[in-house]
């Protein structure tokens, strides 16, 4: 997420013909040297017939990648005098060549733009197809290029036809799940509207066909917009990852469901020389939802505790340690037990004992400390689904104006702290307006029974604070206290939320 500018320097002259690239470079650059040079050939130019020696520097940094081929012909072209030397002073050049000449796209073009704006740099030379990307950084010139001959004409200062790729048109853009085609479950709408307003962490549990992912893929869709320094750290992420990244930027909140077959790579970034984001970096500012997480290595969701409680990952390897933001909303979902119907009435769970409480287990403790709310989802009699298919469910644009107006009220309270929601606020600054007495009372009471710990304690203040901003109230209530419990426990909310 932080580039470094690497210069390109390039020697000519002395000794037999031959190419030598220093400044740590690893495998995939190493061989820059028979891509280029089949490039340049290809292009009509012609590789010089010396010692070559290609440096990078600072030569501590370690240098990964294809990206840097692009440079590398230009400091070549610049050397044996096909272009002008002055016109590579000013300006930074990103892309990987073939071998006949043509410029393909490369991983990291948006942060290392925005790196070059940083460091006044006036110009970058990037693949055509990644101009859209490259351009939504403001303040620095940039040229796309398709070829080699294309990057001398630029550099010589000649105009390049633009060939940018088709846009896809937004009608085509898939509609977020709504809301409204959840019928009945009321309680748990509530719990995904108060995670959404707080940026809460949840967990669904309850036998299949309950409702559990039909709710966690909805949630995203009541979430506020992203704002442009959010969605630029978004867009950079996808631009590290590879994924294609237009000329919009990206004002809705991602949503990342990997697989229970992931892995820790896979789901919390890795690498063999520099490690890149995973899953739940993709889902940064977004929601990561994990179906069925018993089902998930233990490892893997092990591998959660420090970015649930941080925001970002921090990924050390042999060459280098990398750091990337992971502040996402985390969804899980999990059956009672393997078969899914382990103290449901009318249904025969076929599990062992044994069996139940291991299913259980694959959750630890820690990590079910670190999620807020703790739902559990019930089937509905047949009456009461009859009544739900009647009546028309509320769709997710009405749930999503209160959740707007209780963000609103957050970053009103919170402002000049740094914070933009009640779940990244540390519990001493939370607790600077206690609620009620009776408020604190329920509380003790919880921690005195060892139903709280204290990280507990401060979970519940922050939905108690989440359950006022939804309200409108300018501190927690008693009953706001009690609900915050009753949703960190587990407990049925019906009646608390009636009260």
């Amino acid at each position: 997420m932080q580039a470094s500018l690497v210069d390109v320097e390039v020697s000519v002259g002395g000794g037999l013909p031959r190419t030598v690239i220093v400044g740590l470079p690893d495998a995939a650059l190493s061989e820059a040297r028979s891509r280029c040079r089949a490039a340049i050939s290809s292009s009509g130019f012609e590789w010089p017939q010396h010692l070559v020696t290609i440096n990078l520097s600072p030569a501590s940094l370690p240098k990964s990648g294809t990206h840097f081929d692009l440079g590398i012909v230009g400091g070549i072209l610049a050397a044996h005098g096909s272009v002008a030397q002055g016109r590579l002073d000013d300006a930074v050049l990103m892309g990987e060549v073939g071998l006949d000449g043509s410029v393909r796209s490369t991983r990291g073009v948006l942060p290392a733009v925005l790196e070059a704006a940083r460091a006044g740099i006036g110009h970058v030379v990037v693949p055509m197809e990644q101009v859209r990307e490259a351009r939504l950084v403001e303040g620095i010139t940039v040229h796309g290029v398709g070829t080699v001959r294309e990057l001398a004409a630029v550099l010589r200062g000649e105009q390049v036809p633009e060939r940018l790729p088709d846009v896809v048109p937004i009608g085509t853009v898939r509609r977020e799940p709504d809301l409204a085609d959840v019928a009945g479950q009321d309680e748990a709408r509530w719990a995904v509207e108060i995670a959404a307003a707080g940026a809460h962490h949840l967990s669904l549990s309850g036998p299949p066909g309950v409702g559990k992912t039909l709710l966690a893929e909805r949630l995203p869709g009541i979430l506020p917009d992203l704002s442009s320094g959010e969605a630029l750290e978004v867009a950079a992420i996808r631009s590290l990852s590879g994924l294609y990244v237009d000329g919009v930027l990206p004002r809705r909140p991602p949503y990342s469901a990997p697989h229970h077959s992931a892995s820790v790579a896979a789901l919390v970034g890795g690498g063999s020389s520099i490690a890149r984001p995973g899953a739940i970096s993709l889902a940064h500012r977004g929601v990561l939802f994990l179906d069925e997480v018993p089902e998930f290595s233990p490892t893997v969701l092990e591998a959660l505790r420090i970015p649930l409680e941080k925001g970002y990952v921090e990924l050390a390897r042999s060459r280098a340690a990398t750091r990337y933001p992971a502040r996402f909303q985390l969804v899980v979902a999990a059956n009672p037990c393997p078969c899914g119907y382990h103290g449901l009435a009318g249904r025969m769970c076929t599990c062992p004992p044994n069996a139940v409480r291991r299913y259980r287990d694959r959750l630890s403790g820690p990590i079910l400390d670190r999620i807020d709310m703790q739902l559990t989802l019930r089937p509905m009699n047949q009456s009461y689904l009859r009544k739900a298919m009647r009546r028309a469910s509320e769709p997710s644009a009405a749930v999503a104006a209160r959740v707007a107006e209780a963000r609103a009220r957050q970053l009103h309270r919170l402002a000049g702290l740094g914070y933009l929601t009640n779940a990244e606020v540390p519990g001493p600054v939370l607790r600077h307006e206690l609620p009620s007495p009776q408020g604190i009372d329920l509380v003790d009471t919880a921690v005195t029974r060892g139903l709280l710990s204290a990280r507990g304690v401060d979970k519940v203040v922050r939905i108690a604070w989440t359950l006022a901003d939804l309200a409108g109230a300018a501190v927690p209530r008693t009953q706001d206290i009690r609900a915050a419990l009753a949703m960190r426990r587990g407990e049925d909310v019906a009646e608390v939320r009636c009260g």
